[in-house]
């Protein structure tokens, strides 16, 4: 038979196995939720919101051509920055020639609507058609 003092050692090391395992496990839980927390807000004003000063949103957004930048780094650059499924390369003059040639409308149009090998909006389905233009606009800027 085994003895009462060995039981209470058995016991005891396996509630101190079992906390620090729901410890170690909640520490994880906190270090991932840290990493995954939000960086920022949205707000979202009401219907009637009145217009932010010109100065205020002066600050608040980047510049035009900034956001043309960004949105090409994240959205556009996997093909238009290495040249896949025979994109231009933003940069290449000679590439983008014959485009710019074809006008801003057919170059919106296709951007916004998809080319080619080209999906609509090059796949980034969450921008507006505004944001499409403003960062063809961006990739022509880089291109003349």
């Amino acid at each position: 038979m085994i003895s009462r003092t060995v039981l209470k050692s058995a016991f005891a090391a396996t509630l101190t196995a079992s906390l620090m395992s729901v410890l170690s496990a909640s520490a994880d839980d906190n270090e991932i939720l840290e990493r995954v927390k939000p960086t920022g807000q949205l707000v979202v004003l009401e219907d009637n919101a009145t217009t932010v000063p010109a100065a205020a949103a002066a600050e608040a957004a980047p510049a035009t051509a900034d956001v043309g930048k960004s949105t090409y780094d994240t959205a556009c650059f996997a093909c238009h920055g290495t040249g896949a499924a025979g994109a231009p390369i933003t940069g290449n003059k000679d590439a983008w020639a014959s485009r710019v040639g074809q006008g801003l409308d057919t170059l919106y149009s296709h951007a916004i609507n998809g080319f080619n090998a080209m999906p609509p909006k090059g796949g980034a389905m969450n921008l507006t058609d505004d944001q499409i233009k403003v960062v063809v606009d961006y990739m022509i800027g880089q291109s003349s």
